[in-house]
């Protein structure tokens, strides 16, 4: 209210206040209907308007903090969606194309120190961890097409590169190790015909086949010639005909692979972001009993869907794993970079046998003969039946009696041999991974065959590995923190500010208006006392004018 509208209202009450003191009360009366009063009635109304407005304008204030409260946290969600949307052209897009860190691979080889003995004593196998053995690799996606259903293809480029200053020895190094071609070949005829085992014998002693190999390391990664496999080029019939010559428990994923897969971009539903939708035309497996077991609705671990809780389970398919892999909640993590995240980690019951989880039951394609022991898993569907078991480093998680099956590896120790992923829960990205598997063979004796008649049934362990990245580059982790920290903040000052602001204005009106009503009031009651003084002050006179004059 400006100041001339204040003095012109208090020379209204002044007006009303000299009323009875005036000679012509009467005619002031009557002004008091007049134009003046008019014009003070509607300064007072004015000045009663404009508090009014100001109670408005508090209310929106604080419910527009009690919005805040409640919807600025889906805002900043639509934010972050938008934001890591596979994109083409968009900055998460080409960190997902190529990813601006630098994975590695550590390889812990099982050495066996005593074959001789175990084949020719029956003593137990003794074996020697030796490694590490690091590789760093780089990742990219290459070939990427975008599809017109919101999906993304692509093949996958890892190059490996042997990393001596981080390893215990050079690829040259040289391990003794089963030999798993001719393992796997024997294992497989233990139930064909006799003379099949017969002539299979035979063929090992005219090719000087045992059943252990003196490699190097280099070599069992990454390929030496067999003779098995060799003589199988010849006589297995085209279509049976395995896709390699060499035998290397790596062989062939150095460079781009041939298998092509797509995956939803998020930008039409973020809760598909990197899942798989297929992979080589494939939407689920074959191997595998259920549809629920044969679903590739995982990512590759690189990304996942935003917005993670506690409760989520997240999945990972690998190739080589045979599986959708299943990550549950085991608790919260702070990284170097102060990027807060939740580490995942694969339940207790994944490996589980089916007496201890009926569910994996679908896992086993010919019926419970053919599942695996607590802790394993048969992969042998993926490796062209060779019997490979997959477990955890040094049996984690399964049972006792596989680990001291052989002497020489240690109990195993979570820190050291757990599988996890670290992820941002609010944009979906793998911080840190350590994903571990030991890979093993799972020999069956053939009496038939005269070179392994002594190899007893047993879970052999070959080697583990640990691939994983420790931290991602500062601004990558930037952008996290930002998205991490920032909003709260922001919705905590908007609350504060706009709830602030709104009560000290609502106070201040209610204050004005209960004062002006108050004074309003008074000047009320003294006008009317005024007008019913002045009302009295002129009939006496009037009556006094009236009288009669006395002589």
């Amino acid at each position: 209210m400006q100041l001339d509208d204040i003095l012109h209202i208090n020379n209204c009450q002044a007006d009303r206040s000299s009323l009875s003191t005036t000679p012509n009360a009467k005619t002031d009366l009557v002004n008091m209907n007049g134009p003046k009063h008019k014009f003070c009635t509607k300064l007072s109304s004015t000045y009663l308007r404009k508090w009014w407005i100001t109670i408005v304008v508090a209310a929106a204030l604080i419910i527009g903090g009690i919005v805040v409260a409640c919807e600025f946290t889906v805002l900043i969600d639509a934010v972050v969606d938008r934001m890591v949307a596979l994109r083409p052209g968009a900055k998460t897009f080409g960190w997902w194309a190529k990813p601006p860190v630098e994975p590695r691979i550590s390889l812990y080889i099982y050495n066996v120190t005593n074959a001789d003995d175990f084949l020719s004593n029956g003593s137990k196998a003794i074996v020697d961890e030796v490694g590490p053995y690091v590789y760093s690799e780089t990742w990219e996606k290459v070939n990427i097409v975008e599809n017109d259903n919101g999906t993304l293809s692509y093949n996958l480029r890892k190059i490996y590169s042997f990393r001596e200053d981080l390893s215990v020895g050079p690829e040259d190094d040289v391990v003794i190790v089963p030999n798993i071609p001719m393992l796997s070949a024997t294992s497989q005829s233990k139930h064909a015909a006799r003379f099949l085992r017969l002539a299979m014998a035979s063929i090992m002693d005219i090719l000087k086949i045992k059943p252990f190999v003196q490699v190097s390391v280099g070599q069992l990664l990454w390929g030496y010639e067999d003779p098995l496999l060799k003589l199988a080029k010849d006589v297995v019939p085209k279509e049976q005909k395995l896709p390699y010559e060499e035998f290397g428990l790596l062989y062939g994923k150095n460079g781009t692979s041939s298998d092509r897969v797509t995956v939803n971009t998020g930008v039409d539903d973020i809760r598909r972001y990197g899942i798989i939708d297929n992979f080589n035309g494939r939407t689920h497996l074959p191997h595998w009993t259920t549809d629920a077991c044969n679903t590739l609705a995982g990512t590759d671990g690189s990304i996942f869907p935003p917005h993670i809780d506690h409760d989520r389970i997240l999945h990972v398919y690998d190739k080589d794993l045979c599986r959708l892999l299943p990550l549950v909640f085991e608790k919260e993590v702070m990284t170097s970079n102060e990027v807060p995240g939740y580490r995942f980690t694969p339940p207790e019951w994944v490996f589980a046998d089916v007496d201890s989880h009926p569910d994996n039951m679908c896992f086993c394609p010919a019926g419970k003969p053919s599942c695996s022991p607590n802790g394993l898993f048969n992969v042998s569907l993926c490796q062209y039946d060779s019997p490979i078991m997959l477990s955890f480093p040094h049996f984690y998680l399964a049972d006792e009696s596989l680990r001291t099956q052989v002497e020489g590896i240690s109990p195993p120790v979570k820190e050291k041999h757990q599988f996890f992923f670290d992820v941002q829960p609010k944009m979906g990205t793998t911080l840190r991974v350590r994903a571990r598997i030991q890979i093993n063979l799972a020999v069956s004796q053939v009496f038939d065959i005269k070179q392994v008649a002594n190899f007893p049934d047993i879970i052999f362990p070959i080697l583990w590995f640990e691939e994983g990245i420790d931290n991602l580059p500062d601004e990558v982790t930037d952008l996290m923190r930002f998205a991490e920290q920032v909003p709260p903040k922001i919705r905590v000052a908007l609350i504060v500010g706009l709830c602030t602001l709104g009560v000290i204005l609502l106070l201040l009106s209610t204050f004005c208006l209960i004062r002006n009503s108050h004074r309003q009031s008074t000047l009320h009651l003294e006008g009317s006392n005024y007008l019913a003084t002045a009302q009295v002050d002129m009939n006496k006179k009037q009556n006094k004018d009236n009288q009669p004059a006395r002589y």
